[in-house]
């Protein structure tokens, strides 16, 4: 079984560029506490490497 990763937002959008808001907004995040899962790979790694003040994150097997 492959791996997945957890993303959940736990700050606020609010004066940061689009360019970020747009990097949440693919990851299906909409809010604070909102929380998805996606298939670990290097696409979603890039992403989340990118938003990284903004979000926590764990590796879910």
């Amino acid at each position: 079984m492959s791996q997945q990763i957890r993303v959940k937002q736990v700050r606020s959008l609010s004066g940061h560029p689009e360019k970020l808001r747009r990097v949440v907004k693919a990851l299906g995040l909409k809010g604070i506490n909102t929380e998805k899962l996606h298939k670990d790979n290097n696409c979603i790694r890039g992403m989340v490497n990118k938003v990284c003040h903004l979000i926590s994150y764990e590796i879910v097997k």
